[in-house]
């Protein structure tokens, strides 16, 4: 059997793709699947997350195992039929790392095989993919993006938090103030300045 499986860019604008994979393939035919209809370049690092109902992860397949014992599950050990068992059954889609692209797959229809067809195979286009991976607000630009990198969040900033308030000049005013009353050579001072000059 062929398994239609809509996927969704998660972004502002309604950019999806429908992909047919055989059930007997594996989640890694449909992440390549994925990479071809949306353009995805590069090796990247990706995800499959089985998704319950309310959108809780069941299950994290990755790409490549990342266990210590090595021997995690990953995207070329879970067939189509077992990670989309019935009608409406979604998963999470994940491709990056700095540059996180998110997908929301859910399987749509379960068809008969047409022979001659080499799977998986795009079926279905609709808006276009933009450069940049688009981060949650629905604007281009992976950086910004929270679940990718905690410490470039909105709410971090380096202003905040290392002297904004110039408190490092009110230091520096008084460390000039120390240096009158130490006993240095002010002579040696003035040649340095005179030798910049020149």
């Amino acid at each position: 059997m062929v398994y239609k499986v809509r996927v969704i860019l998660d972004a502002k604008e309604n950019i999806f793709r429908d992909i047919e994979v055989k059930g007997k393939q594996t989640l890694w035919n449909l992440h390549l699947g994925i990479k071809s209809a949306f353009s995805l370049q590069g090796d990247e690092l990706s995800t499959f997350n089985l998704l319950e109902e309310d959108g809780t992860i069941v299950k994290s397949v990755p790409l490549e195992d990342m266990s210590d014992d090595g021997d995690g599950e990953i995207m070329s050990d879970v067939y189509i039929d077992e990670a989309f068992q019935s009608k409406g059954d979604k998963a999470q889609f994940q491709y990056g790392l700095l540059d996180l692209w998110e997908f929301f797959c859910e399987l749509v229809e379960v068809i008969e095989e047409t022979k001659g067809v080499n799977y998986p195979i795009t079926v279905y286009r609709f808006g276009n993919v933009p450069l940049k991976a688009p981060s949650k607000n629905g604007s281009t630009g992976g950086a910004k993006k929270k679940s990718a990198m905690p410490l470039m969040d909105d709410d971090f900033s380096f202003d905040d938090d290392f002297g904004g308030n110039a408190n490092f000049s009110d230091e520096d005013d008084n460390f000039d103030e120390d240096d009158e009353d130490d006993d240095y050579n002010d002579d040696v001072f003035e040649d340095d300045d005179d030798n910049e000059e020149r």
